[in-house]
Parts: C-alpha cells; sequence; structure tokens
C-alpha cells in the first residue's frame, strides 16, 4: 500500500473551520475505489497544524488519486486557507491495513 502522512499549517483565521473546508474533498477521497483510509487530526502542539494520514491500495489508486477531479479542485481551492506548502511523507509499505502495536498490547 502506499501510506501519506501531511502536516498542514492552516492560517489562524481559518483553523476551525478547516474541518468544513477540507470536508468535500475529503468525502471524494473516502470514496475512491483504492483508498484505504483518509483521516484528519489536529495537533496537540498547534492548533494550526493538521495532520492528514492517509493509505492507498496500490500506486495505481495513488496515481487515480492525484489525477482525479477532486484532487485537481483541491490543488485549486485549498492553498488560499494555508500558511505554508504542506509537508509530505509518503511510502510504499508492504502491509494493506493497520497492525497491532504489540509493546503496548492490550489484554482485557
Amino acid at each position: 500500500m502506499i501510506f501519506i502522512t501531511a502536516k498542514f499549517q492552516v492560517l489562524p483565521e481559518h483553523a476551525e473551520d478547516w474541518p468544513e473546508i477540507s470536508r468535500s474533498f475529503t468525502e471524494a477521497c473516502r470514496a475512491e475505489e483504492g483508498c484505504l483510509w483518509f483521516d484528519w487530526s489536529r495537533s496537540l502542539d498547534d492548533p494550526h497544524e493538521y495532520v492528514l494520514v492517509e493509505a492507498f491500495r496500490d500506486g495505481d489508486a495513488g496515481g487515480a488519486h492525484v489525477n482525479s477531479d477532486h484532487f485537481k479542485q483541491a490543488q485549486a481551492e485549498l492553498p488560499q486557507y494555508l500558511a505554508a506548502t504542506p509537508r509530505i511523507v509518503s511510502q510504499e509499505v508492504d502491509q494493506d491495513d493497520w497492525n497491532e502495536l504489540g509493546e503496548m498490547k492490550v489484554e482485557r
């Protein structure tokens, strides 16, 4: 799978509204056939930073994602709400879902 983490530094005046601003893009990405997950979180250390964790089945699904109409629309619309260019880590990993963190196994 293609595993991606991206950090978005949102302008302070738009930070509270970012979930709504990015909603249509998020929903369209989650509906893509090859999208495994597309999840936003807000930084605990910086209230203007949102972290996106996303995964795609394979390189073809990732290619379809960046070539989709909704991705192109996001490229045109979302930067006006950002303070800086998003930072990204993108890697192909040999798994297709989350694994358990064995070092913190919960036995109930």
